[in-house]
């Protein structure tokens, strides 16, 4: 059955950094999308993440040091609520719509890690699936467009709006959107099963790490070793 008909459950993090092993949940955003594009339920979080936000985070996202330790939930027991609120949805059959998949979930599972918290995959008794990223998939059915594929570039690409970047909610929903958009341009991707589309990607995800690495041998270091595994990179790597 197509996941195209359906609703979606959409999730996104801005963070303190980019490397998941070590940086922390800022912002969050869990959305059900509807099959309309409407926005029937969503939770979002603001976190004390218990460091410092890097000048360059909160450049990104708005969010400084001084106005999440005012404002933002204790980590802990956000974390949980965040890890509980996508393994519902996972658990209930509805696909999972994460922009660059690989980063947020891995984020995700190290931080229920630092709190003593369980794990998305520990809650599903497996890793996370159905995911739809929009990032593999727009790599996998067009991979020689040239241009950016950051989050704004797909939307100006598949004519989705995105009036609040950065913010994890208008995120999520952007995401959601263009995977609707994506498979009614890629009409095959959006008449697979869920289970069979994930599997594409786990795939895809595997090949674009091979060519990535295979660029980082070329021209940089030739230790440098891009993680292939999706849509988590699995602890202690």
């Amino acid at each position: 059955m197509s996941w195209l008909g359906g609703p979606l459950t959409a999730f996104d993090l801005e963070t303190t950094g980019t490397d998941v092993e070590t940086d922390r949940i800022v912002t969050a955003a869990v959305v059900r999308i509807e099959t309309d594009g409407s926005v029937s339920r969503e939770r979002t979080w603001l976190l004390d993440p218990g460091v410092a936000i890097p000048e360059q985070a909160s450049a990104i996202h708005g969010i400084s040091t001084e106005h999440a330790r005012a404002h933002g939930a204790p980590a802990a027991p956000a974390v949980e609520e965040i890890a509980r609120a996508v393994a519902e949805g996972l658990r209930q059959g509805t696909p999972l719509v994460v922009m660059n998949a690989r980063y947020d979930l891995s984020l995700l599972d190290r931080e229920c890690l630092r709190h003593g918290v369980e794990s998305v995959s520990e809650r599903l008794g497996g890793a996370p699936r159905p995911v739809i990223d929009p990032l593999v998939i727009d790599k996998h059915v067009d991979k020689y467009r040239k241009g950016k594929r950051a989050l704004y570039a797909l939307c100006d690409h598949y004519g989705v709006p995105l009036d609040d970047a950065h913010d994890a909610r208008a995120d999520a929903v952007a995401a959601a959107r263009v995977v609707r958009s994506l498979a009614v341009r890629h009409r095959p991707v959006g008449l697979m099963p869920p289970a069979d589309l994930h599997d594409l990607q786990v795939r895809a995800a595997a090949e674009q790490s091979v060519s990535l690495q295979a660029y980082l041998r070329r021209t940089t270091d030739p230790a440098a070793v891009v993680e292939p595994a999706w849509p988590l990179i699995p602890r202690g790597r």
